[in-house]
Order: C-alpha cells, then sequence, then structure tokens
C-alpha cells in the first residue's frame, strides 16, 4: 500500500462537505468531450501479457493493518454507488437501501473512527425507484443515480434510450449511467459510437454521466482501451466497467487498460473523467486493492467520490465488519450488516 494513506479525520471531513448539498460532479470541471479522433483512438493497443503481470502482481504486494487499513476502507466506503438493480425492488427496500446509505457503518463505531459524517456516494436505481430515493435522501447531500438507455443490454430503440434519459433526469436524478451499444465497438464503427454517447451526454443535460461499457462482453483489452477514449471524447463524465449483468464484470487487468486511458485522455486534454468498477467487488481487501491501483495509475485526486466510485452492495457490509473488527477486536456475523 501506499506509504501516505488518508487519515480518519481527513476522510472524515470530506464526508462533512457532503453534508453542504454539494453533489460531486460540483468539485471537478465536467469532461466537455473533444472531436472525434480517429487516429488517437485507432492507436491505441493493449500488451495482454503484460497487462495481466502487473494485476496479478497486486494483491500480494498490498497490505495495510490496523490504522492505516481503517482510513482506506472508510475512503472506500465514501466512493460507494450504493446499488439495488433488482426485478423484485419496492419502495421499501429502497427506502431502507437510502437509510444505510445515510449511516453506512453503526453510529458508535463511526464515532470512534472520528467519521461521525461518513456517507456512501451516492445511491444507484431504477427509473421506477428514482422519486422514492431522492425522498429519502433529502437533505443528505447523496445524489441519487439512475440506470439508463435499456439497461442492461442497451438495445431498445434510440429514441426511447434517449427519452429514458430525459425522464430521470426530470425525475431527480443527478447521475445517469448509459449503457453503450456493443455491437459499435465489436465491428469497430467507432463513429457510431462516438454519435451515440454524444447524444446520451446531451440528454443529460446537467446531470452527470456515466458510461458503461460492458467490458466482459467487448472480446478484447484492446476493444476496451478504444472504447474508452471514445465515450471520453464524446463528453463522458466517468467511464464504467460493466453492468454487473454480464458473466464477468469488474477485474484488474480491465481496470489497468482503463485507467491508463483516463491517464492519457488528462495528458492531453487536461481534463479529469471519472472512474467506476462495477460487479464482483465484494471484499474489503478487494475494495483496497482496487483503491492502491488508482493511486498508483492516477494519483491522490482521484481517491475522491467525484473521480472514483465503486458500483457495489455486499461490498459495504463486509468493510463495516472490517471497521467494527477493528475497533472492538471481535468480528460480527455477516448477517448483522444487510443493506436492505
Amino acid at each position: 500500500m501506499p506509504e501516505h494513506a488518508p487519515t480518519a479525520a481527513a476522510t472524515g471531513q470530506e464526508a462533512a462537505a457532503g453534508e453542504t448539498g454539494l453533489l460531486p460532479q460540483t468539485v471537478e470541471n465536467r469532461n466537455p468531450g473533444m472531436a472525434l479522433d480517429l487516429d488517437w483512438v485507432m492507436r491505441a493497443t493493449a500488451n495482454r501479457s503484460a497487462i495481466e503481470r502487473r494485476a496479478a502482481s497486486l494483491p500480494g504486494r498490498r497490505s495495510v493493518k490496523k490504522d492505516y487499513q481503517a482510513a482506506w476502507l472508510a475512503r472506500a466506503i465514501s466512493c460507494i454507488d450504493l446499488t439495488t438493480l433488482a426485478g423484485d425492488d419496492t419502495v421499501g427496500r429502497v427506502q431502507r437501501l437510502c437509510a444505510k446509505a445515510r449511516q453506512p457503518v453503526r453510529a458508535d463505531i463511526l464515532e470512534a473512527l472520528g467519521l461521525p459524517g461518513l456517507t456512501v456516494g451516492a445511491v444507484c436505481v431504477y427509473h421506477d425507484m428514482i422519486a422514492p430515493a431522492v425522498a429519502a435522501l433529502a437533505g443528505s447531500g447523496i445524489p441519487v443515480a439512475a440506470v439508463s438507455t435499456g439497461f442492461p443490454a442497451g438495445l431498445s430503440p434510440f429514441h426511447l434510450r434517449v427519452a429514458e434519459i430525459g425522464e430521470s433526469v426530470a425525475a431527480g436524478a443527478a447521475e445517469i449511467d448509459i449503457v453503450i451499444s456493443r455491437r459499435h465497438v465489436l465491428s469497430g464503427n467507432w463513429q457510431a459510437l462516438y454519435d451515440e454517447m454524444c447524444a446520451f451526454r446531451a440528454a443529460c443535460g446537467a446531470a452527470h454521466v456515466k458510461a458503461i461499457l460492458a467490458t466482459g462482453e467487448l472480446g478484447t483489452l484492446q476493444n476496451v482501451a478504444r472504447a474508452s477514449l471514445v465515450c471520453m471524447m464524446a463528453g463522458a463524465d466517468f467511464i464504467k466497467t460493466s453492468t454487473g449483468k454480464e458473466p464477468v464484470n469488474a477485474t484488474l487487468p480491465v481496470t489497468l487498460v482503463m485507467l491508463r486511458a483516463i491517464r492519457d485522455y488528462h495528458e492531453a486534454t487536461g481534463i479529469r473523467v471519472g472512474y467506476k468498477p462495477a460487479g464482483g467487488i465484494s471484499k474489503a481487501k478487494d475494495a483496497v486493492t482496487y483503491l492502491a491501483l488508482i493511486k498508483d495509475e492516477l494519483g491522490d485526486r482521484w481517491l475522491r467520490p467525484d473521480l472514483f466510485r465503486f458500483g457495489a452492495s455486499s461490498l459495504l457490509g463486509d468493510i463495516e465488519r472490517q471497521l467494527e473488527h477493528h475497533v472492538t477486536g471481535a468480528y460480527s456475523a455477516g448477517w448483522r450488516h444487510a443493506m436492505s
């Protein structure tokens, strides 16, 4: 783990800042996008063997303990998009999830850590659940994110996908997680992907837009690199790995490719684009590994909820168990940390 872990006090101060009601996108200038540069896109490649070697080395050499571990785990909580995307979602479930978002860890544990104002980064739901989520989070400063554009497959008629974004923004969503058409990537139709992403960004208006690449369905790491660049050129505020519904979701090799695309874009334009791994990240130790990789590749500025999010739900329960053990010396049963 990098030497300079975030201190608990600093994490708490940032969490308290969320109480001002400022949304994450007000912190960093939004990505205005740029003209599609096909030469740049086609130059993007990925050395799979080197990427996999680098990714495989991370979990074994990234280890932090005691106060440092607690600080990193608190940082992870502040970057979680607490999510429910189930067909049997109900208003009651979403209200319970929002209560958990406001109070992600038992109050006495947060007091012991010096983090009484700690919250998650956002709550992510389907369109029909935006209104109850907005109501349940009123006054908390926690934004509501909504999946859109025919999530998860993205195969509904184009005009309906654009209209769905508008409906979600009107309902109160401050962030929109869109899904791209994977066929554009698989067929190398980068102009079509760029045009689609531009339309989605325009429909979002002031709402933050996260582009879900569905990396598990893109075939190659080279396709992931190129799709990442095209979506950023089209104005994506975040690029996101997965819907969580694919057979393969967030992985460290895919993360490394996407982070380096973000770094290249920042070096070329001066614009910081956020990153969101989603699906399959359920253990506290994995969260620390992802944060360490972010720090290594992009620097400390990306270790903030306006530029980094975990798409997760069960992850929070495991982090809460680890923090309770840090404070009390005992592990609690997993059933005591239900999300909703």
